[in-house]
Protein backbone atom coordinates (compact mmCIF):
# COMPACT_ATOMS: atom_id res chain seq x y z
CA UNK A 1 0.00 0.00 0.00
CA UNK A 2 1.39 3.40 -0.99
CA UNK A 3 1.98 6.24 1.47
CA UNK A 4 -1.01 8.11 0.01
CA UNK A 5 -3.26 5.08 0.46
CA UNK A 6 -2.00 4.66 4.04
CA UNK A 7 -2.83 8.29 4.84
CA UNK A 8 -6.37 7.93 3.46
CA UNK A 9 -6.89 4.70 5.42
CA UNK A 10 -5.64 6.30 8.65
CA UNK A 11 -7.91 9.30 8.09
CA UNK A 12 -10.98 7.15 7.38
CA UNK A 13 -10.38 5.02 10.46
CA UNK A 14 -9.87 8.15 12.60
CA UNK A 15 -13.12 9.76 11.43
CA UNK A 16 -15.04 6.63 12.39
CA UNK A 17 -13.47 6.54 15.85
CA UNK A 18 -13.99 10.29 16.39
CA UNK A 19 -17.72 9.86 15.88
CA UNK A 20 -17.73 7.42 18.78
CA UNK A 21 -15.59 9.61 21.07
CA UNK A 22 -17.79 11.02 23.86
CA UNK A 23 -15.31 13.23 25.71
CA UNK A 24 -12.13 15.20 25.29
CA UNK A 25 -10.02 12.52 26.98
CA UNK A 26 -10.84 9.99 24.22
CA UNK A 27 -10.03 12.56 21.54
CA UNK A 28 -6.59 13.15 23.06
CA UNK A 29 -5.97 9.40 23.17
CA UNK A 30 -6.76 9.21 19.42
CA UNK A 31 -4.38 12.14 18.81
CA UNK A 32 -1.56 10.20 20.44
CA UNK A 33 -2.52 7.04 18.52
CA UNK A 34 -2.19 8.81 15.18
CA UNK A 35 0.17 11.78 15.67
CA UNK A 36 2.17 10.75 18.75
CA UNK A 37 5.77 9.53 18.72
CA UNK A 38 4.57 5.98 18.09
CA UNK A 39 1.50 7.03 16.07
CA UNK A 40 0.45 5.42 12.81
CA UNK A 41 0.94 8.60 10.79
CA UNK A 42 4.32 9.26 12.39
CA UNK A 43 5.41 5.76 11.34
CA UNK A 44 4.90 6.69 7.69
CA UNK A 45 7.76 9.23 7.95
CA UNK A 46 10.15 6.34 8.48
CA UNK A 47 9.17 4.99 5.07
CA UNK A 48 10.65 8.07 3.41
CA UNK A 49 14.14 6.60 3.85
CA UNK A 50 13.30 3.82 1.39
CA UNK A 51 12.27 6.22 -1.37
CA UNK A 52 14.45 7.73 -4.08
CA UNK A 53 15.68 11.26 -3.77
CA UNK A 54 13.21 12.36 -6.45
CA UNK A 55 10.15 10.82 -4.69
CA UNK A 56 11.06 11.83 -1.15
CA UNK A 57 10.01 15.59 -1.28
CA UNK A 58 6.59 14.88 -2.76
CA UNK A 59 5.85 12.08 -0.29
CA UNK A 60 7.10 14.18 2.63
CA UNK A 61 4.78 17.02 1.63
CA UNK A 62 1.90 14.53 1.32
CA UNK A 63 2.53 13.23 4.86
CA UNK A 64 2.69 16.81 6.25
CA UNK A 65 -0.61 17.70 4.59
CA UNK A 66 -2.14 14.52 6.01
CA UNK A 67 -0.94 15.50 9.51
CA UNK A 68 -2.51 18.97 9.17
CA UNK A 69 -5.87 17.62 7.98
CA UNK A 70 -6.02 14.94 10.67
CA UNK A 71 -4.99 17.50 13.33
CA UNK A 72 -7.81 19.76 12.15
CA UNK A 73 -10.30 16.86 12.45
CA UNK A 74 -9.15 16.19 16.00
CA UNK A 75 -9.34 19.86 17.01
CA UNK A 76 -12.83 20.25 15.52
CA UNK A 77 -14.15 17.19 17.36
CA UNK A 78 -12.50 18.31 20.61
CA UNK A 79 -14.01 21.80 20.37
CA UNK A 80 -17.45 20.35 19.68
CA UNK A 81 -17.24 18.03 22.68
CA UNK A 82 -16.02 20.84 24.96
CA UNK A 83 -18.91 23.05 23.83
CA UNK A 84 -21.35 20.24 24.65
CA UNK A 85 -19.73 19.76 28.08
CA UNK A 86 -20.01 23.48 28.83
CA UNK A 87 -23.63 23.51 27.77
CA UNK A 88 -24.47 20.52 29.95
CA UNK A 89 -22.61 22.04 32.92
CA UNK A 90 -24.42 25.36 32.57
CA UNK A 91 -27.72 23.54 32.28
CA UNK A 92 -27.04 21.50 35.42
CA UNK A 93 -25.98 24.62 37.35
CA UNK A 94 -28.88 26.78 36.26
CA UNK A 95 -30.73 28.32 39.21
CA UNK A 96 -34.42 29.02 38.96
CA UNK A 97 -34.66 32.31 40.85
CA UNK A 98 -38.44 31.97 40.96
CA UNK A 99 -38.32 28.61 42.77
CA UNK A 100 -39.39 28.94 46.44
CA UNK A 101 -36.55 28.08 48.81
CA UNK A 102 -36.20 27.89 52.58
CA UNK A 103 -34.41 30.95 53.91
CA UNK A 104 -30.93 30.25 55.31
CA UNK A 105 -30.76 30.08 59.10
CA UNK A 106 -28.76 32.97 60.49
CA UNK A 107 -27.91 34.02 64.02
CA UNK A 108 -29.84 36.72 65.85
CA UNK A 109 -28.90 39.12 68.67
CA UNK A 110 -29.65 37.72 72.13
CA UNK A 111 -32.54 39.51 73.88
CA UNK A 112 -30.20 40.51 76.72
CA UNK A 113 -27.88 42.08 74.14
CA UNK A 114 -30.82 43.96 72.62
CA UNK A 115 -31.85 45.26 76.05
CA UNK A 116 -28.25 46.26 76.85
CA UNK A 117 -27.98 48.17 73.59
CA UNK A 118 -31.17 50.08 74.41
CA UNK A 119 -30.05 50.93 77.96
CA UNK A 120 -26.56 51.97 76.80
CA UNK A 121 -28.07 54.11 74.04
CA UNK A 122 -30.37 55.83 76.55
CA UNK A 123 -27.56 56.45 79.07
CA UNK A 124 -25.05 57.73 76.53
CA UNK A 125 -27.81 60.04 75.31
CA UNK A 126 -27.92 61.40 78.88
CA UNK A 127 -24.17 62.07 78.82
CA UNK A 128 -22.83 58.91 80.48
CA UNK A 129 -19.51 57.34 79.45
CA UNK A 130 -19.37 53.54 79.24
CA UNK A 131 -16.63 52.02 81.44
CA UNK A 132 -15.81 48.33 81.98
CA UNK A 133 -13.63 46.45 84.46
CA UNK A 134 -12.36 42.97 85.42
CA UNK A 135 -14.78 40.19 86.37
CA UNK A 136 -12.18 38.62 88.70
CA UNK A 137 -11.77 41.34 91.27
CA UNK A 138 -9.83 42.17 94.43
CA UNK A 139 -11.79 42.17 97.69
CA UNK A 140 -10.47 45.70 98.21
CA UNK A 141 -12.42 47.04 95.21
CA UNK A 142 -15.42 44.72 95.41
CA UNK A 143 -16.14 45.38 99.10
CA UNK A 144 -13.82 47.55 101.17
CA UNK A 145 -13.82 50.70 99.03
CA UNK A 146 -17.63 50.42 98.88
CA UNK A 147 -17.90 50.69 102.67
CA UNK A 148 -18.29 46.94 103.16
CA UNK A 149 -15.34 45.95 105.40
CA UNK A 150 -14.56 42.39 106.41
CA UNK A 151 -17.15 40.79 108.73
CA UNK A 152 -19.75 43.35 107.58
CA UNK A 153 -23.26 41.77 107.51
CA UNK A 154 -23.81 42.99 103.94
CA UNK A 155 -21.20 40.51 102.74
CA UNK A 156 -23.50 37.64 103.67
CA UNK A 157 -26.21 38.98 101.38
CA UNK A 158 -23.80 39.00 98.43
CA UNK A 159 -23.27 35.18 98.41
CA UNK A 160 -19.79 35.64 97.04
CA UNK A 161 -17.65 33.22 95.00
CA UNK A 162 -14.17 33.45 96.57
CA UNK A 163 -11.03 32.51 94.63
CA UNK A 164 -9.03 33.09 97.80
CA UNK A 165 -9.26 35.46 100.79
CA UNK A 166 -8.44 38.51 98.67
CA UNK A 167 -9.78 37.60 95.20
CA UNK A 168 -13.45 37.16 94.27
CA UNK A 169 -15.71 36.89 91.27
CA UNK A 170 -17.25 40.35 91.38
CA UNK A 171 -20.73 40.42 92.92
CA UNK A 172 -21.70 43.68 91.20
CA UNK A 173 -20.17 46.18 88.76
CA UNK A 174 -19.65 48.72 91.55
CA UNK A 175 -15.88 47.96 91.69
CA UNK A 176 -15.66 49.70 88.31
CA UNK A 177 -17.08 52.81 89.98
CA UNK A 178 -14.45 52.61 92.73
CA UNK A 179 -11.64 52.18 90.21
CA UNK A 180 -12.94 55.14 88.21
CA UNK A 181 -13.17 57.43 91.24
CA UNK A 182 -9.56 56.56 92.10
CA UNK A 183 -8.32 57.27 88.56
CA UNK A 184 -10.45 60.29 87.55
CA UNK A 185 -11.19 63.65 89.02
CA UNK A 186 -14.79 64.88 89.18
CA UNK A 187 -17.00 65.58 87.37
CA UNK A 188 -17.67 61.89 86.71
CA UNK A 189 -20.64 60.50 84.80
CA UNK A 190 -20.23 56.82 83.94
CA UNK A 191 -22.25 53.65 83.32
CA UNK A 192 -20.69 50.24 84.01
CA UNK A 193 -22.24 47.21 82.24
CA UNK A 194 -20.99 43.67 82.77
CA UNK A 195 -21.39 40.11 83.99
CA UNK A 196 -21.55 39.49 87.75
CA UNK A 197 -21.56 36.37 89.95
CA UNK A 198 -23.35 35.32 93.12
CA UNK A 199 -23.73 31.91 94.75
CA UNK A 200 -27.46 31.89 94.18
CA UNK A 201 -30.00 29.22 93.25
CA UNK A 202 -31.29 28.76 89.72
CA UNK A 203 -35.00 29.41 89.24
CA UNK A 204 -37.36 31.64 87.27
CA UNK A 205 -35.96 34.83 88.81
CA UNK A 206 -32.44 33.93 90.01
CA UNK A 207 -29.16 32.81 88.48
CA UNK A 208 -25.57 32.52 89.78
CA UNK A 209 -24.42 34.44 86.68
CA UNK A 210 -26.28 37.53 85.49
CA UNK A 211 -25.67 41.06 84.20
CA UNK A 212 -25.83 44.53 85.71
CA UNK A 213 -25.41 48.04 84.43
CA UNK A 214 -24.66 50.61 87.11
CA UNK A 215 -24.55 54.37 86.87
CA UNK A 216 -22.46 56.86 88.84
CA UNK A 217 -22.50 60.67 88.83
CA UNK A 218 -20.06 62.72 90.95
CA UNK A 219 -20.03 66.52 90.79
CA UNK A 220 -20.67 69.59 92.88
CA UNK A 221 -24.20 70.07 94.25
CA UNK A 222 -25.59 66.74 92.99
CA UNK A 223 -28.91 65.96 94.70
CA UNK A 224 -31.51 63.24 95.04
CA UNK A 225 -33.63 65.28 92.63
CA UNK A 226 -30.93 64.84 89.96
CA UNK A 227 -31.07 61.09 90.57
CA UNK A 228 -34.83 60.93 90.16
CA UNK A 229 -34.72 63.14 87.06
CA UNK A 230 -32.07 60.88 85.48
CA UNK A 231 -34.03 57.68 86.19
CA UNK A 232 -37.27 59.26 84.96
CA UNK A 233 -35.57 60.23 81.68
CA UNK A 234 -33.99 56.78 81.35
CA UNK A 235 -37.22 54.81 81.79
CA UNK A 236 -39.29 57.15 79.64
CA UNK A 237 -36.71 56.55 76.91
CA UNK A 238 -36.99 52.78 77.38
CA UNK A 239 -40.73 52.35 77.98
CA UNK A 240 -42.58 55.49 76.91
CA UNK A 241 -43.52 58.91 78.24
CA UNK A 242 -46.39 57.63 80.39
CA UNK A 243 -44.21 55.64 82.82
CA UNK A 244 -43.30 57.06 86.23
CA UNK A 245 -40.87 56.14 89.00
CA UNK A 246 -41.56 55.80 92.71
CA UNK A 247 -38.87 55.86 95.41
CA UNK A 248 -39.08 53.79 98.63
CA UNK A 249 -36.56 54.09 101.51
CA UNK A 250 -33.95 51.34 101.62
CA UNK A 251 -30.41 50.64 102.89
CA UNK A 252 -27.06 50.12 101.21
CA UNK A 253 -23.52 50.59 102.62
CA UNK A 254 -22.51 52.23 99.33
CA UNK A 255 -25.26 54.88 99.36
CA UNK A 256 -26.84 57.10 102.03
CA UNK A 257 -29.72 57.81 101.76
CA UNK A 258 -30.73 54.76 99.69
CA UNK A 259 -33.91 53.87 97.85
CA UNK A 260 -35.63 51.10 95.95
CA UNK A 261 -37.23 52.32 92.73
CA UNK A 262 -40.57 51.12 91.39
CA UNK A 263 -41.70 51.66 87.83
CA UNK A 264 -45.19 51.96 86.42
CA UNK A 265 -46.14 48.43 85.35
CA UNK A 266 -45.42 48.33 81.62
CA UNK A 267 -47.94 45.53 81.15
CA UNK A 268 -51.05 47.24 82.54
CA UNK A 269 -49.70 50.82 82.59
CA UNK A 270 -50.55 51.16 86.30
CA UNK A 271 -54.05 49.69 86.24
CA UNK A 272 -53.12 46.50 88.09
CA UNK A 273 -52.46 43.04 86.64
CA UNK A 274 -50.87 39.65 87.46
CA UNK A 275 -47.40 40.93 86.61
CA UNK A 276 -47.52 43.72 89.20
CA UNK A 277 -49.81 41.72 91.58
CA UNK A 278 -52.50 44.34 91.23
CA UNK A 279 -50.37 47.21 92.55
CA UNK A 280 -49.65 48.94 89.24
CA UNK A 281 -45.91 49.11 90.16
CA UNK A 282 -42.87 46.89 89.51
CA UNK A 283 -39.60 47.07 91.44
CA UNK A 284 -36.71 47.67 89.03
CA UNK A 285 -33.55 48.84 90.82
CA UNK A 286 -31.76 50.17 93.88
CA UNK A 287 -30.10 53.57 94.08
CA UNK A 288 -29.09 56.42 96.37
CA UNK A 289 -26.64 59.19 97.12
CA UNK A 290 -23.03 57.99 97.27
CA UNK A 291 -21.98 57.53 100.90
CA UNK A 292 -19.48 60.27 101.93
CA UNK A 293 -17.26 57.52 103.39
CA UNK A 294 -16.99 55.95 99.93
CA UNK A 295 -16.06 59.30 98.38
CA UNK A 296 -13.40 59.84 101.03
CA UNK A 297 -11.91 56.34 100.62
CA UNK A 298 -11.71 56.91 96.85
CA UNK A 299 -9.87 60.20 97.24
CA UNK A 300 -12.78 62.60 96.63
CA UNK A 301 -13.54 65.39 99.12
CA UNK A 302 -17.14 64.74 100.36
CA UNK A 303 -17.40 68.36 101.53
CA UNK A 304 -16.89 69.62 97.99
CA UNK A 305 -18.51 66.88 95.91
CA UNK A 306 -21.59 64.69 96.13
CA UNK A 307 -23.01 62.07 93.82
CA UNK A 308 -25.59 59.39 93.14
CA UNK A 309 -25.43 55.79 91.97
CA UNK A 310 -27.91 53.22 90.72
CA UNK A 311 -27.74 49.58 89.67
CA UNK A 312 -30.01 47.87 87.14
CA UNK A 313 -30.32 44.10 86.73
CA UNK A 314 -30.15 43.73 82.97
CA UNK A 315 -32.07 40.43 82.94
CA UNK A 316 -34.86 42.20 84.83
CA UNK A 317 -35.02 44.89 82.16
CA UNK A 318 -34.94 42.25 79.40
CA UNK A 319 -37.80 40.28 80.96
CA UNK A 320 -39.92 43.40 81.35
CA UNK A 321 -39.04 44.63 77.86
CA UNK A 322 -40.07 41.41 76.11
CA UNK A 323 -42.61 39.91 78.52
CA UNK A 324 -40.37 36.96 79.48
CA UNK A 325 -41.61 35.11 82.57
CA UNK A 326 -38.67 32.78 83.28
CA UNK A 327 -35.03 33.99 83.46
CA UNK A 328 -33.74 30.50 82.59
CA UNK A 329 -34.94 30.99 79.02
CA UNK A 330 -32.21 33.59 78.58
CA UNK A 331 -29.45 31.03 79.26
CA UNK A 332 -30.68 27.76 77.78
CA UNK A 333 -29.84 28.58 74.14
CA UNK A 334 -33.14 27.18 72.83
CA UNK A 335 -33.33 28.22 69.16
CA UNK A 336 -37.14 28.22 69.25
CA UNK A 337 -36.99 30.91 71.91
CA UNK A 338 -34.12 32.95 70.43
CA UNK A 339 -35.55 32.90 66.90
CA UNK A 340 -38.42 35.11 68.09
CA UNK A 341 -36.00 38.04 68.35
CA UNK A 342 -35.05 38.00 64.68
Amino acid sequence: MSIKENIEAIRAELEAELEKAENGKLVEELRQKVLGRKGTLTALRRMLGGLSAEERPAMGQLINEGCEKIGALLDARLEKLQALEREQKLKSETIDVTEPRELPRVGVPHPTTLALQEVVSALTGLGFDIVEGPEIELDHFNFELLNIPKNHPARDAQDTFYVDDNIVLRTHTSPVQARTMLSRKPPIRIACPGRVYRADEVDATHSPVFHQIEGLVIDKDVTMGDLKGTLDALFKKLYGDDVETRFRPSFSPFTEPSAEVDLTCISCRGKGCRMCKGTGWIEVLGCGMVNPKVLEMCGIDPHEYSGFAFGIGLERITMLRYGIKDMRLLYEGDERFLRQFR
